[in-house]
């Protein structure tokens, strides 16, 4: 790593960043609502954006600034099995058309605003809804620390803040102000600001993988001998291959099958699909969003690259930053560090503003405040938005950054654990809400024990999201294997219940509630403050 500050990749980048944080504020003017004070507005932007909105807002939001610092990474560190994010991001998508736009439906006719307010209306049960509620939030908290770790990331080979500096507050100047600006503008904006800078953001990435897949390999001799490197390196330290081992092939499957299946329980995926202003939105966007994955091979490729060129880095989330310090023109480099910055920012947003509407929802109305009106329902969320984004801060700033990595592969497991609540919910009311609260409980259980057993070179616990498979002996994702238990145990005990005639809960929707559309009675094609331009 060169010593010093890259002065003009730093002009560059805190160019950018300006314009985004004006964009952030600005965005609160943008459609502005005649009542601000709901969570329909700050939490959903209005539930008016259409196709090209949502689509770049669920891209800044799936396509995080850890998904362009870490996927490389895997690869420049282990090899090909850092590959499973573009299957699962491949597989993903199918799966969702089934059962988003049946969400976007049910929640539109009835106002929900989070998954547990679906699974509350669905089985009349507030011990399950909490439960979806406390994952979620439990779940997005790590999350939202490692977007800061990766503008950390940027910062370190810019030479401004981390590095070796003894002096706490030198070393986190910069973070805490990036912090701050984020924290100011999602109080603000509300989703309004990561969906208006999603733009910027996704611009930015395009730009700079379509320069690095074609500049970098014709800089370094071309694709062949990126591979041949890659490979050499791999043979010589005996970590890692070009193509998967044998021996990790059911890691390799289970972990991008049980990802896919996650992706979508993350309450920040849900919040930029429900503030869509109709169900076809939401079905055009799972035909458009695998664009995302191509981008997302060819960015898996920097690993490769980052060998070739001989990058050396302790710490494997610097080796993408580092090699665009290296390859690229300081200004251009500037503009590289400028997209991961701000896709740092954009699902940091989101997923501060999930976790509160979760909260305010799902614990402050049902069990502290039940005649919240909506403006004080409004005024809590943006508190804790700024409450979850501190927890998150003192995350990165206190825990060794490893850590924070294998805590976000915790999230993965907990959250599965909602996905039998939540997608069985929008297909059948079969399952008992006793048995499915049982089944959340034993694959949290079982999922956060067995994690804890896994060790890792840097530490005891939580090395880890794989570990053998009970009754195949081959090693899997945790996370698909406490999935099943709690399946199994879902469906053997609703069997029981059902045949006991325990009590069931009172079901809030109707049939006809999952198939409704924008302009149907009871969903308005927009909210009336909203109406205007919020065209596809």
């Amino acid at each position: 790593m060169k010593d010093g500050v890259n002065g003009v990749a730093l002009g560059v980048f805190i160019f950018f960043f300006v314009a985004v944080t004006v964009m952030g504020f600005l965005a609160a003017r943008w459609r502005r609502a005649e009542t601000e004070h709901t969570l329909d507005e700050w939490g959903l932007g209005g539930r008016s954006f259409g196709t090209w909105i949502t689509w770049f807002l669920l891209g800044g939001d799936l396509y995080t600034a850890y998904t362009f610092v870490a996927v490389p990474a895997a690869i420049y560190a282990a090899g090909a099995s850092g590959f499973f994010a573009v299957p699962y991001t491949i597989l993903v998508y199918p799966l969702i058309f089934t059962f988003l736009p049946r969400l976007w439906s049910v929640s539109h006719r009835h106002g929900y605003v989070t998954t547990s307010d679906f699974v509350r209306g669905r089985f009349g049960s507030r011990g399950l809804s909490l439960a979806v509620a406390l994952t979620g939030i439990l779940a997005t908290m790590p999350y939202i620390a490692l977007q800061l770790v990766g503008i950390q990331a940027v910062l370190d080979v810019m030479g401004v803040g981390g590095g070796e500096s003894t002096n706490w507050f030198v070393k986190d100047l910069p973070l805490l102000i990036a912090f701050g600006v984020l924290a100011a503008y999602t109080y603000s904006s509300g989703l309004r600001a990561p969906a208006l800078i999603a733009f910027v953001k996704d611009t930015l990435i395009y730009i700079v993988i379509a320069v690095a897949i074609i500049y970098i390999p014709i800089k370094l001799g071309g694709f062949g001998h990126i591979f041949a490197a890659a490979g050499e390196k791999y043979a010589s330290t005996g970590v890692g291959s070009v193509v998967p081992a044998p021996a990790g092939q059911w890691t390799y499957a289970t972990l991008a099958l049980g990802s896919a299946l996650a992706l979508f329980m993350y309450p920040h995926s849900i919040t930029a699909t429900l503030s869509s202003r109709s169900r076809e939105v939401i079905r055009r966007n799972t035909t458009i969003l695998p664009l995302y994955s191509l981008m997302l091979g060819l960015l898996a490729l920097l690993g490769f690259m980052a060998i070739a060129a001989g990058v050396k880095v302790t710490n494997g989330q610097l080796a993408i930053p580092q090699l665009f310090e290296d390859m690229f023109p300081s200004w251009f480099a500037g503009v590289a560090f400028a997209a991961i910055g701000i896709g740092a920012l954009v699902p940091a947003a989101i997923m501060s503003i999930a976790a509160a509407n979760l909260f305010t929802r799902n614990i402050y109305r049902d069990f502290i405040r039940p005649d919240a009106t909506p403006a004080q329902e409004t005024r809590v969320s943006k508190i804790v938005s700024l409450l979850v984004k501190v927890g998150a801060l003192v995350f990165v700033l206190t825990m060794d950054k490893t850590v924070a990595i294998n805590f976000q592969l915790l999230g993965g497991i907990w959250i599965l654990q909602t996905f039998p609540a939540l997608v069985g919910g929008l297909f059948t009311r079969w399952f008992h809400r006793w048995a499915l609260l049982a089944g959340w409980a034993v694959g949290m259980v079982y999922g956060t024990l067995a994690a804890y057993g896994v060790a890792s070179p840097t530490q005891k616990h939580f090395g880890g999201s794989a570990k053998e498979i009970p009754g195949i002996g081959e090693i899997g994702y945790i996370g698909l294997t406490a999935f099943v238990l709690n399946v199994v145990v879902t469906v053997v005990l609703t069997v029981v219940l059902r045949a006991l005639k325990a009590p069931d809960g009172v079901d809030e929707t109707s049939p006809e509630d999952y198939t409704v559309d924008a302009g149907d009675r009871g969903v308005q094609a927009d909210l009336p403050s909203a109406a205007s331009g919020a065209g596809h």
